[in-house]
């Protein structure tokens, strides 16, 4: 009897042990919040710029996508307006420039700065750190506008990439090289500072194309600044150079966003039981395929009680013969 009752308890212990291993996996899978797990629906977008017939103009799957959260007051007397721009960054395209703004990204440098420098259809420049009011704006730190990280990456030109309606590019001054965590939204096509289109220097970087809130680029495009203080479209400053928005233009949050849904799928594709669906279903039914296995071994184990006993008996009988 003892031997069946070890052979109950082994058997036991083989059913249960798989059950405990599938919850520990659906714990951790529960726990993980990697950007890169999350998908974007382009579907969603609605608020994109211009197309052009360009590489830029679709989205591409798996690429990084970014949301920025921007707080601004479009003109005077006007109530402040709160909204989001997407941005999808071309990581196959512009691999060291896009690593550099996720990582800007992840370490929330960006966040609670303000556009610095506005221009009216050409430009809307924010990510300098040091960007951030003092008190009451517009004060701030002396080295806003040329502040940074310290940490510069090489000019990365891709023959895809180019200015076009709402794209995103690397600040930098006279070196090609210096570009480090300044960036600029074009508000409209801005093919002038295409390399092929310089004569003087070696152009400059784009890495990314607005997908949805291209509305709010054009709005903080038009808000007054020191150059342009009326911040009315038919009364435009042709020499403005370095506009510093009247109001602030804050950028309250940049965060990654996630990843580009790939809709390279076979349609309608059969429903997918998620793993912590399975594991649900599997706690549910468990303790009554448990108990069902526990009575079937306890029969079979005093069955082979029963039949055990006489053997050993023999045995015994056997020993005391010889």
């Amino acid at each position: 009897m003892r031997g069946a009752r070890i052979v109950v308890l082994l058997l036991l212990f083989a059913v249960w042990a798989p059950v405990s291993s599938t919850q520990g996996q659906v714990q951790s899978s529960t726990d993980d919040e990697d950007w890169r797990n999350r998908t974007v629906d382009p579907a969603d977008w609605t608020d994109g710029p211009e197309l052009e017939g360009s590489p830029m103009d679709e989205p591409r799957p798996n690429d990084p996508v970014i949301i920025i959260n921007v707080s601004y007051q479009p003109g005077h007397f006007q109530s402040n307006v709160d909204g989001s721009i997407v941005i999808e960054l071309f990581e196959e395209w512009a691999p060291i420039t896009v690593d550099n703004m996720v990582v800007h990204v992840e370490n929330h440098i960006y966040d609670g700065t303000f556009f610095h420098r506005v221009i009216d259809d050409f430009v809307t420049q924010a990510g300098d750190p040091t960007c951030k009011t003092s008190g009451v704006y517009p004060a701030t730190s002396l080295s806003c506008g040329s502040g940074g990280t310290g940490n510069s990456i090489p000019l990365e030109l891709n023959d895809n990439l180019s200015h076009v309606d709402g794209a995103i590019g690397m600040a930098r001054d006279t070196d090609p090289d210096s570009a480090d965590s300044q960036w600029y939204i074009a508000e409209t096509e801005a093919h002038n500072l295409d390399p092929e289109n310089r004569q003087n220097d070696e152009g400059y970087a784009t890495f990314g194309v607005v997908r949805d809130g291209m509305m709010h680029v054009r709005a903080i495009a038009l808000v007054p600044t020191s150059d342009d203080p009326t911040g009315l479209e038919s009364l435009q400053n042709p020499a403005s150079s370095a506009g510093r928005p009247v109001y602030e233009v804050r950028i309250n949050e940049i965060s990654m966003l996630g990843v580009i849904l790939n809709n390279t799928t076979i349609e309608d594709p059969p429903p997918i039981t998620t793993q912590s669906e399975e594991s649900n279903s599997l706690e549910a039914f468990t303790p009554w395929v448990v108990l069902g296995i526990l009575v079937l071994l306890t029969a079979l184990a005093l069955r082979a009680g029963r039949i055990i006993e006489p053997v050993e008996l023999e045995i015994t009988e056997d020993s005391d013969l010889t």
